[in-house]
């Protein structure tokens, strides 16, 4: 154990420790409804012919990531590089006698481990897509007008998640509401704009929507 732990914190092992801890507790948060980080709930936009995407989106997309969640991406991506750092570590960097030297290949290490662990991820998560595109968000216009209940411990201007029956497992929305017209958890709201820029909707309270 000892061995184990001086490994997964020490250089390079440790930057995914870290990155794969922060993973672990968004799920967990995610779990309990009570992570208020939406900027972090987010899906990689599916493959469409004739459009390119620039950036992370469209880096993961040439590896046939699209339409798949992209802290599910992440979280597969940071253990597979962690364990490739670690293993490298146990059987390499460890007996390294020049501290210089063992910066430098802990430095290759991590970034070939980053490398590996895209194609890794790839294959890994590729079969899932079908299932993904079945899950996705659906379209804006499609919910538009239903009724949600918050499951967040507030919902405010800048942040907040509801709960939308579809007839199956439900779905998980990021909303938004007016200034000065937050909702606690388990209150009933209409969903009644899609705000693009934000990837949310906004709500109003239901009884409001209604006229009561």
């Amino acid at each position: 154990m000892e061995e184990f732990l001086r490994i997964a914190l020490s250089f390079p092992t440790l930057v995914f420790s870290i990155l794969l801890a922060v993973s672990v507790a968004y799920w967990a948060l995610a779990a309990t409804g009570m992570l208020h980080i939406d900027a972090l709930d987010g899906w990689v936009a599916p493959d469409i012919d004739g459009i390119e995407v620039d950036g992370l989106a469209g880096l993961l997309m040439r590896f046939g990531l699209g339409g798949l969640p992209l802290m599910l991406i992440l979280t597969v991506l940071f253990f597979v590089a962690w364990l490739l750092t670690y293993f490298a570590d146990y059987l390499l960097l460890r007996h390294m006698d020049i501290p210089v030297l063992s910066w430098l290949l802990g430095l290759a290490v991590m970034l070939g481990a980053l490398v590996a662990g895209v194609v890794v991820t790839s294959v890994v998560l590729r079969p899932l897509r079908g299932l993904m595109a079945r899950l996705a968000p659906p379209a804006m216009r499609s919910v538009i007008g239903q009724l949600a209940v918050v499951r967040t411990p507030t919902v405010s201007a800048t942040h907040g998640q509801v709960s939308v029956e579809d007839g199956g497992a439900g779905l998980i929305l990021n909303v938004r509401c007016d200034q000065g017209r937050d909702f606690q958890r388990g209150d009933r709201v209409v969903l009644i704009e899609y705000l693009e820029a934000e990837n949310a909707y906004r709500v109003m309270a239901e009884d409001e929507f209604h006229g009561r």
